[in-house]
């Protein structure tokens, strides 16, 4: 059904809003690049207006938390078929972009700024170039979404494309205007969608999970993992929406990014957040965050920004300064994924050698 919003003005006699156009349809983009937060705040803009040298211009290019990027269309006076068929003939282009020419696209965006510094600044992590632009995502925004585009956009949804609508309305508010917005899909299937996309063909997913464990000083301890039996991400949805991945019986391979594959695990639970999530200990079941005091991790109030357990049952793990970490074996910054390259199934088979214990 095609998404439309309604807001009332709440009082004794409620009283809805008249649904309005923006001035001119350029508003809309100019108002997020102001506030790109609009779109998400997981995401960071780095190109507009881009020419992709066959005969057309993209709206807006961003970057996600992973390096993958975001191909952003405005549906503006557009057909549903042809919004759809351009921005597929766009992410075409986007797909065959090197981390040269993206530093250059940001260069036109920001001159005088640097990619790789900004984005250290953005998400608090190197910008790794073998990661850059591994996959990416395909984001409509429409004023109104029709039935037929709707049908179009579910079926490649449905096929694992990464693709999504984003639809804005305007309303009267007085003398001036209010601006709702509401995906077609959940954003976490387009991510996940993406984060299948790897280098090299595709193959089918071979049944096993990864799973990037962030050890930080500080931040989050991989002491605490072994011992209280939990994998975890935090500080956004892009990072934490990905484990919900996870169902009891799944087996996940994990690596500790900066050191290697430091375990295996049977999930034996789903993901929770730190406020609900409890922990076995010998004097009973105790709250994760009043026991694993390796790491901060993130509390905040915020549930979208909260740390995010699950739990599992270590089949074998190993030291930090023993992870296996060799050329050749897979890795992402997604907290969790179903990777579909054959570079993923080497590092199984390869895994399986160093963790013995994996299938007990």
């Amino acid at each position: 059904m095609p998404i439309r919003t309604a807001i009332w003005q709440v009082g004794i006699e409620p009283k809805q809003l008249a649904e309005s156009l923006l001035a001119k349809e350029q508003l809309l983009e100019e108002m997020i690049l102001a506030a790109p937060q609009l779109l998400s705040d997981e995401w960071m803009l780095i190109g507009r207006q881009e020419d992709t040298g066959f005969g057309g211009r993209i709206d807006l290019l961003a970057i996600a938390p992973d390096a993958s990027l975001v191909l952003i269309e405005l549906k503006r006076d557009r057909t549903p078929r042809e919004v759809v068929a351009q921005a597929l003939d766009y992410a075409g282009w986007v797909d065959k972009l090197r981390a040269e020419d993206i530093a250059a696209i940001y260069g036109r965006f920001a001159p005088g700024r640097s990619l790789a510094q900004d984005f250290r600044e953005r998400f608090g992590q190197n910008l790794d170039e073998q990661t850059l632009n591994q996959s990416h995502q395909i984001i409509i925004l429409a004023g109104s979404l029709d039935p037929s585009t709707e049908r179009i956009v579910s079926y490649l949804s449905d096929r694992e494309i990464p693709i999504n609508v984003l639809c804005f309305q305007v309303f009267t508010h007085g003398e001036g205007q209010l601006l709702s917005r509401a995906w077609l899909l959940d954003p976490a299937h387009t991510q996940v969608s993406a984060a299948a996309i790897t280098d090299g063909p595709a193959e089918p997913w071979n049944g096993e999970f990864y799973c990037n464990y962030g050890h930080f000083e500080g931040t989050r301890s991989w002491s605490d993992a072994v011992q209280y039996g939990f994998i975890c991400a935090g500080g956004g949805a892009w990072y934490t929406r990905t484990l919900q991945l996870l169902k009891p019986g799944d087996r996940v391979w994990v690596k500790a990014p900066g050191y290697g594959f430091v375990g295996v695990a049977r999930v034996v639970g789903h993901s929770q957040t730190s406020e609900t999530f409890k922990v076995n200990t010998p004097s009973g079941e105790r709250p994760v965050l009043q026991v694993a005091t390796g790491g901060k991790y993130h509390s905040e109030e915020d549930p979208e920004r909260r740390e995010h357990f699950v739990p599992v049952r270590w089949l074998q793990t190993v030291p930090l300064d023993r992870a296996v970490d060799e050329v050749g074996l897979f890795g992402s910054t997604h907290s969790v994924c179903k990777p579909t390259t054959p570079k993923w199934r080497h590092t199984v088979e390869r895994l399986k050698k160093e963790f013995p214990d994996y299938n007990k």
